[in-house]
């Protein structure tokens, strides 16, 4: 390394109600892989959209200097036009349109008004090779997989001459080999000489590649740790972010497991679009009162499709097979019948199909369950504000008011949010569905005691998760899936990493 890129000094910056940077400093150095960790809503996304210009120069307080030279960038052009380049965790890639036409997107090879086709394809291939993706130019964003994808995105920045790449948790959607590759990718970066900031809660993967931790709390800075100089841990890590210690990154729970509540037999369907793939094949699992279940499987295995497959068949052809709840037959042919028999979802996605962003928490607090407050199909509007205090309340969702919309929480605050709008309805049957993605360590604390509570009260939970280390700290019992079948079910006594890796992997069909 050699000399400063970058100095962030004094920083902050307001919205309405909260204080999202309080005098946050910054420093980098060239070449240099620096990490950013904290808290959801520790500042770490802002400081980087204050730093890009998407928060631009005088909408907050403070100084950054690149180079030795002060910038006040009025947007992302701007800081672009200086090399720095932000890829935020939703990817910002049109699906329809081809791999060369998103990179060049807005930086066409064009003269007159005319695209160069030729040069563009002949640009676009050197990219992807540098980022190490053997792809056409010509193949859509829709056809290519996430991990691509970021891949994509990154031969995107390269594009404009990068010189300080921001990545905002750029593995939260990706698979272990996914994450990895792209882990060495920006090593390879570093020995060109690339700067890099990255943000991530996967606290491993920061102590394997960065030089150096700027841990933030509560929009402030708490230290700076350089890996080869302090003794770096986890643990050390989580209690600069939280304030304190979580000795035990699973709450403790003292299961009382009763009869099975719901099973599943015979569970197969078909893609919604290519009707001639199946894709779950007899699938059969039960849950039982108070017992939390798990559900692994690599990428592609079919988790997500028979939860939503279940869930009011919102997902999938053809979908046969029956469900049972206490030993009798239900109906589930539509979501509303799926909720009128007690089960909920929580999706992965959250942002889609979780929330009304530019609502309110109190709107979104209600939304699955407006018939309860609401008489003859008119809003009773101060129940639905208690309810929503009410639930703010009982599962801490950090918001000024009940009237902040969605969109301005943090990634762990908003997934409380959902699970709130679900524990309103009162399901027997909660499906979680990577309930903790993109979430710090302190929030998922959170997240994992509001789980087993439901479970003390004799909830069935399903939880389907990537990490296997949460479904092993967290379920009674784990089902193992791959090629859309259950190939195993291990209890919580019998499982490990390994044992699951295992029936996640071979081919294990009856």
């Amino acid at each position: 390394m050699s000399g400063t890129i970058l100095e962030m000094s004094e920083i902050t910056k307001s919205f309405p109600g909260v204080k999202a940077l309080d005098n946050v400093n910054l420093n980098v150095e060239k070449g240099e892989i620096h990490a950013l960790i904290g808290e959801n809503g520790a500042g770490k996304s802002t400081l980087m959209k204050v730093l890009s210009g998407v928060h631009p120069y005088g909408s907050y307080s403070g100084d950054i200097i690149l180079n030795g030279k002060k910038c006040d960038f009025k947007d992302i052009n701007q800081s672009e036009a200086l090399g720095i380049v932000i890829i935020h965790q939703e990817l910002a890639l049109i699906p329809e349109l081809s791999i060369a036409e998103n990179i060049f997107l807005g930086n066409e090879q064009a003269s007159r008004g005319i695209v160069h086709w030729n040069e563009t394809i002949t640009k676009t291939k050197e990219l992807l090779k540098k980022v190490g993706l053997n792809i056409s130019p010509k193949v859509q964003i829709k056809d290519i997989g996430v991990g691509q994808q970021q891949l994509v995105e990154i031969a995107k920045a390269l594009s404009k001459d990068v010189k300080l790449l921001i990545l905002d948790e750029p593995t939260s959607a990706l698979n272990e080999e996914d994450s990895q590759n792209l882990l060495n990718l920006l090593l390879d970066f570093k020995k060109q000489g690339i700067t890099s900031i990255l943000i991530s809660h996967k606290l491993k993967e920061l102590i394997k590649v960065s030089d150096r931790i700027t841990i933030l709390r509560d929009g402030k800075t708490i230290e700076t740790l350089t890996l080869d100089e302090d003794e770096i841990s986890e643990d050390r890590i989580i209690k600069g972010m939280v304030g304190r210690d979580l000795s035990n990154l699973f709450p403790v729970r003292n299961p009382n497991i009763g009869e099975v509540l719901f099973e599943v037999e015979n569970w197969s369907a078909y893609h919604p679009v290519n009707s001639d793939r199946q894709i779950l094949f007899d699938v059969k699992f039960n849950v039982r009162k108070g017992e939390i279940i798990g559900i692994a499987g690599l990428m592609g295995a079919g988790r997500t499709e028979l939860a939503m497959s279940i869930f009011g068949k919102s997902y999938g052809k053809k979908i046969t097979g029956k469900a049972y709840k206490n030993g009798v037959e239900i109906d589930i042919k539509n979501v509303g019948r799926a909720i009128e028999n007690g089960i909920a979802y929580v999706s992965e996605n959250r942002k889609e199909f979780g929330l009304i962003l530019i609502e309110s928490v109190k709107n979104n607090i209600t939304l699955a369950g407006l018939h309860q407050v609401s008489n003859n199909s008119i809003l009773n509007s101060n129940e639905e504000v208690k309810v929503a205090e009410s639930i703010k309340s009982k599962i801490n969702i950090k918001a000024p008011t009940i009237y902040q919309k969605a969109l301005n929480l943090s990634g762990g605050n908003q997934q409380k949010v959902v699970l709130g709008k679900w524990i309103y309805t009162d399901p027997e049957i909660l499906i979680l569905d990577e309930p903790t993605r993109g979430i710090d360590v302190g929030a998922k604390f959170e997240i994992y005691k509001i789980i087993n509570e439901l479970a003390d009260k004799g909830k069935s939970i399903i939880m389907i998760s990537s990490e296997l280390p949460e479904l092993l700290g967290m379920c009674d019992r784990i089902y193992t899936m791959a090629e859309g079948k259950i190939t195993g079910e291990v209890n919580k006594q019998d499982a490990n990493q390994e044992i699951l890796m295992k029936y996640m992997t071979e081919d294990w069909r009856a």
